[in-house]
């Protein structure tokens, strides 16, 4: 049972930091999908 909950944790861990560490070098999918034509400035 130790384990298993240890397993789920680490996942939830590796998924959070995975989510920000490829949104900060650009891979969000609103950037990756989204047309040139379609893409608004955040400025």
């Amino acid at each position: 049972m130790k384990t298993m909950l240890l397993a789920f944790a680490a996942t939830a861990v590796i998924t959070v930091g995975a989510w920000f560490a490829l949104g900060e070098v650009g891979f969000s999918s609103d950037e990756r999908s989204a047309g040139d034509a379609v893409r608004l400035d955040d400025s």
